[in-house]
């Protein structure tokens, strides 16, 4: 049943029309925008934030759910920014507890010094330009011992372990192998990054609340998805709702430009042309296969070929998620994990483990996206700059701010930088920092098995502590919050086992949900997991109906356009494993 106070979903929109203005306004709500979002709702900002799909649906949707201070970007020489990862992934660790937790990783080393003397030929002279070769165990070893430096202020991870191959096969026995050597490092997992996302947001709103009785307009931090900015016009930006169809205009003293890979396209929009980014594409497929899940023992295994090529092979929600590949694409273009690229993926995994068989009926589910990366011409895509830059400009008299790159593990310092250059635009000081600022469910969050104990006895009330213990999973300390909007006995959903009814529903009334696809793909991971039917897709609209005000009319609508989105951009054909069609491919 819904509630009587239920949420208009387009609520926040309506928020932007009674008060069509702002001191910042930022277009893009990736995990970029967003945290830019909330450094600025903390410093006391007037800041609103739009999107023109679901927040979190584009690039940042597409990511390795890894946190990580990207161990091959010291062949590069981007010394500053492994170092800004390692201590941002650091910081995540201890912030973000519920969604980020130290992950294992092991590359398998089939030569000694390969890549000794290519590697400094690549950074110095030709600068990323030629094919990557296969990096040996000396090369590794020196990589790892400089990654274990920039770690060790932070404290949160244990240095990295050589071992030759018998040791390695004792404790990886599915391994290959011909392996000379193993080298084991740790950097993080995150296992929800949508979730970690939306934590973000939710904070950045919160943090912008008006006082009590005072209208919701009166708001200094509001957000909205499915808001398009079309152009710039009469001083402001010009916005299109893309669910109520019509435009309005909205003022800022300052426009950040976070689309990601978009950001040349939206400057075009707003009349201000850019040739700002040259993204690569990078795609992922989900396999339901208990052997190679058995096989990794919890580890993510990162390896590469002899041609310098990688794939990794991550154990994560009771699936294998391997990745990743890294080609030149056309952000115009839809990203769609391609068959050449799946044929990539399978043509390495032997490599690995060479005794087990992944076929395309594993595949549940495949995602892509396009990194936003900066321009580079003739370099190599794995060798193109994942730092990021922050480019000044006008629209009319409006200051405005494009971001070029940026990665997931850098989100926060990204933000930081982005917010104290528009701190200065606008004359204002920082109030607070955010370095050491919990995210969302992660305050309270317990983080050993007795705190664990204690948290489920003292909030799960009357429900059964494996249902509070799944939620605290999935929401962390916010959990408490879910569990109090749902019954002693909630209803638990046929098709999709571990949701119930009365959760979806939660999630419909407060996370900003519009469509079906923003609860499958970005509100929870029944998408990722695989096995969704028709009858999924039906029960789980059936279940948010009343929260949304759909009717069955809509609801079927709902049902359609997921079925077409998951096809269209997952390659998910309802009731059966493997990819659906694609009438083309493009060779990886």
């Amino acid at each position: 049943m819904a509630r009587q106070n239920s949420p208009d979903p387009r609520s926040a929109v309506a928020q932007l029309r009674a008060r069509p203005q702002a001191d910042v306004l930022i277009i893009g709500g990736g995990i970029n925008g967003i945290a830019t979002f909330r450094e600025l709702a903390l410093q006391g900002v007037d800041v609103a934030l739009i999107d023109r799909g679901d927040f979190v649906s584009g690039a940042s949707s597409a990511s390795s759910h890894m946190v990580h201070g990207g161990v091959r970007y010291l062949e590069n020489g981007e010394l500053r920014l492994v170092k800004e990862a390692v201590q941002e992934r650091n910081r995540l660790l201890r912030n973000a507890p519920h969604y980020v937790a130290p992950l294992e990783t092991t590359i398998p080393i089939f030569k000694t010094f390969s890549g000794v003397l290519t590697a400094p030929f690549r950074l110095l002279v030709s600068h990323g330009r030629g094919q990557p070769r296969e990096r040996g165990a000396l090369l590794i070893k020196i990589g790892l011992m400089i990654y274990d430096t920039f770690s060790r202020g932070g404290g949160r991870v244990p240095r990295h372990r050589f071992h030759g191959r018998d040791r390695s096969l004792r404790a990886l026995p599915r391994l290959n192998p011909g392996i000379k050597y193993t080298a084991t490092y740790f950097d993080a997992s995150m296992h929800d990054p949508e979730r970690l996302a939306l934590d973000v947001l939710s904070d950045g709103i919160a943090a912008g609340k008006p006082r009590p009785g005072v209208s919701a307009e009166a708001a200094m931090a509001r957000a909205a998805n499915y808001v398009t900015a079309t152009g710039f016009a009469d001083g402001g930006v010009v916005l299109h709702d893309e669910d109520g169809g019509d435009d309005f205009t909205f003022t800022a003293r300052v426009v950040i430009n976070t689309s990601g890979p978009w950001t040349d396209h939206t400057n075009a929009a707003l009349g201000r042309p850019t040739q700002y980014m040259g993204g690569t594409k990078g795609s992922h497929i989900v396999v339901d296969h208990p052997e190679l899940l058995d096989a990794t023992a919890g580890r993510e295994m990162f390896f590469e070929h002899s041609d310098g090529r990688i794939v990794l092979i991550y154990p994560l929600k009771g699936r294998v998620m391997i990745g990743t590949t890294d080609l030149d694409a056309d952000p115009a273009e839809p990203s769609v994990c391609t068959d050449a690229e799946v044929d990539y993926f399978f043509d390495l995994i032997p490599h690995v483990f060479p005794s087990i068989t992944v076929r395309r009926e594993h595949i549940v589910y495949s995602f892509s996206g396009i990194r936003p990366l900066p321009k580079h011409d003739d370099t190599a895509p794995g060798f193109v700059s994942r730092d990021y830059r922050i480019e000044h400009g006008w629209l009319g008299g409006v200051r405005s701010l494009s971001l070029v790159g940026g990665k997931w593990t850098t989100f926060r310092a990204l933000a930081e930088h982005l917010g104290d250059e528009t701190l200065r635009l606008l004359g204002k000081r920082r109030k607070v920092s955010t370095r050491t600022t919990m995210i969302g469910g992660g305050a309270g969050f317990p983080q050993d098995r007795a705190s664990r104990k204690i948290w489920v006895a003292r909030h799960g009330g009357d429900h059964d502590p494996e249902l509070v213990s799944r939620l605290l999973d999935r929401y962390g300390s916010k959990a408490a919050e879910v569990l109090t909007a749902l019954p002693p006995s909630p209803q638990e959903l046929a098709s999709a086992p571990g949701y119930t009814v009365e959760e979806l529903a939660y999630l419909a009334h407060t996370e900003a949900v519009l469509h079906l696809d923003d609860l499958l793909l970005r509100r929870t991971s029944i998408a990722f997991v695989g096995g969704l039917t028709k009858a999924t897709l039906t029960e789980i609209a059936a279940a948010v109906a009343p929260e949304l005000g759909w009717t069955a009319a809509v609801q079927r609508a709902e049902v359609a356009r997921a079925t077409q989105i998951l096809r269209d951009a997952h390659r998910v054909e309802l009731g059966s494993r493997g990819l659906a069609r694609l009438e083309e491919s493009t060779p990886p």
